[in-house]
């Protein structure tokens, strides 16, 4: 595999690495106008629309959206017939997501000043949120977790599921997730029209404050078009990682790590950093050697081909830096001291520190999120929590003495930007 090496110490490096890092997120024309076209129907006739897409994308023939929609029942009975072990690890990995995202629990405050003026926050959560979960062979109940559990400790009180069922195939992982995630109602209907459906409303499906979680590129010139309408996650791009190695891990260790990005899809990026040379040697042997016996083996290749790279730098302190400016999606920091070395790191969106914390265990069950920000926006985006299915209500009651105080500065600053209402507003509070 001619997979890329490079050097920090080489001429045109920077240039290099922003090559490597370029991703072309520009909205596909195409894509967009279907997309434009289909969420304009389903505003206009809803259940109609929806199921019209249904029969034509998933080959459903449905007379009535009730038959798209699953009962508890249906989702109880699939986490029930699940093999024991399954079960039990959907269960674990529920537990531990919940257990961690419980302590990103925000609080409301308040204070009050010297005048009897009170000030602070109202937390309150949102009241609807649609998932989107892929579905078909592309299933994964890991995404229903780790959407739907933060959403119920927040408090939202009706959690509405899309999941495209093609061919009728349902998996029964992702309705076993429902079921031990507490969702409310879940529809077997996917792609822009599932999206369409949660944002307007139809005479079935009820419209959400906020829609999150992953789908294809329809689904994500979806999202971009109902923002505004109600909330989304994040737009996300290819799937990334980035590993940090002193050069004292097992090289075998560090090439799966690497695959385990690069088996997402042809786009998703695995970068490697290490001062040590040999180090990348035998990581690179080991990577030629570990990828023939992969199942999805032509798309690691080509992964790994087209973005992938194995990076020489000066030392840990530059590999810090590096990092700081990738921000990646999933950072691993395989040194001595991770701890410490994670300090030094401001910019990613999950980090796995030590050698024995593969970037996998955060996906399925460490317990934070894995819905991550990618293509650099760790630079001002956080992982998905219980803080993105709250919102914050600002608190201002402000006593009579407090308002001849802010009254006279209301009204001087209101006079200033020429909005004599505010000004006199706030004059008629004051005694004299």
């Amino acid at each position: 595999m001619d997979i890329r090496r490079l050097s920090t110490a080489d001429v045109g490096f920077e240039q290099a690495l922003k090559d490597l890092l370029a991703f072309e997120t520009a909205q596909d024309d195409k894509i967009d106008q279907v997309v434009a076209d289909i969420l304009r129907d389903v505003k206009t006739r809803g259940d109609a629309a929806v199921l019209e897409y249904t029969h034509r994308f998933d080959r459903l023939q449905a007379a009535t959206m009730a038959e798209l929609e699953l009962s508890q029942k249906e989702l109880k009975a699939a986490l029930d017939n699940l093999p024991a072990e399954q079960r039990k690890a959907l269960r674990e990995a529920a537990d531990r997501v919940r257990s961690y995202h419980e302590k990103q629990l925000m609080s409301s405050w308040t204070y009050t000043e010297d005048d009897g003026t009170l000030l602070g926050q109202q937390v309150t959560s949102l009241d609807r949120v649609g998932l989107y979960v892929p579905g078909g062979k592309a299933a994964y109940p890991s995404s229903v977790l780790m959407n739907a559990i933060p959403a119920k400790v927040a408090g939202v009180q009706e959690l509405i599921m899309v999941v495209p069922t093609p061919d009728g195939e349902k998996n029964a992982l992702v309705l076993a997730a429902a079921a031990v995630c507490g969702v409310d109602r879940v529809f077997c209907i996917g792609g822009a029209q599932a999206v369409g459906a949660l944002a307007y409303g139809t005479q079935t499906v009820p419209q959400v404050d906020k829609i999150v979680g992953p789908g294809n590129a329809y689904v994500a010139a979806a999202k971009r078009r109902v923002f505004g309408v109600v909330g989304i996650d994040m737009v996300a791009g290819p799937s990334e990682i980035l590993v940090i190695c002193d050069g004292k891990t097992d090289p075998d260790w560090i090439a799966m790590d690497l695959f385990s990005q690069a088996e997402h899809d042809e786009l998703a990026q695995a970068i490697l950093l290490s001062p040590d040379a040999d180090f990348l040697d035998k990581v690179a042997a080991s990577i030629n050697r570990q990828v023939e016996e992969m199942p999805r083996k032509e798309i690691i290749r080509t992964s790994l081909e087209s973005r992938g790279a194995l990076i020489q730098v000066r030392d840990l302190e530059e590999a810090a830096r590096l990092s700081n400016y990738i921000a990646p999606e999933h950072l691993e920091l395989s040194v001595d001291d991770p701890l410490a070395f994670s300090k030094k790191i401001k910019h990613a969106g999950a980090i796995f520190m030590g050698r024995d914390t593969c970037e996998s265990l955060g996906d399925y069950c460490a317990g934070p999120n894995h819905v991550l920000p990618t293509s650099r926006t760790a630079r001002f985006s956080s992982p998905l929590g219980v803080y993105d299915f709250q919102k914050r209500s600002s608190l201002i009651m402000v006593s009579a003495d407090g308002a001849q105080k802010l009254g006279r500065i209301a009204a001087t600053l209101a006079y200033g930007e020429g909005l004599q209402a505010h000004a006199r507003s706030a004059e008629y509070r004051l005694k004299d």
